[in-house]
């Protein structure tokens, strides 16, 4: 994740509240988005950018993850996402994403 994502995800923590953020991650590969969903739960485990041993404990979710995906308009959701579904290793994903959100998110 980006510095400049990571100082906004900072600033709305701090004007709106942990408890009322929810990130919704869409990286292809699970390695890195296991790497943003530490980085806005737990901090940024490279300790390069602004969340460097800030834990946010945010909730972190990936597009392709049921929860999310239940949630959206199905016909928007396969326009947009369905394509890259059969091309991702879906699975990966949302087990690394639920495992960090298992263990650093608070809400």
């Amino acid at each position: 994740m980006d510095l400049e994502n990571q100082a906004r995800i900072k600033t709305l923590a701090e004007e709106l509240g942990a408890e009322n953020l929810l990130v919704i991650l869409g990286g292809a590969e699970a390695e890195a988005a296991g790497l943003a969903a530490e980085t806005v739960s737990a901090g940024d485990p490279t300790f390069a950018g602004p969340l460097a041993g800030v834990s946010l404990g945010l909730s972190v979710y990936h597009i392709v993850e049921d929860e999310i995906k239940s949630l959206c308009d199905a016909a928007v959701y396969e326009e947009q996402i369905g394509m890259m579904e059969m091309v991702l290793d879906v699975d990966a994903i949302k087990e690394e994403v639920s495992s960090i959100r298992e263990q650093y998110s608070k809400f």
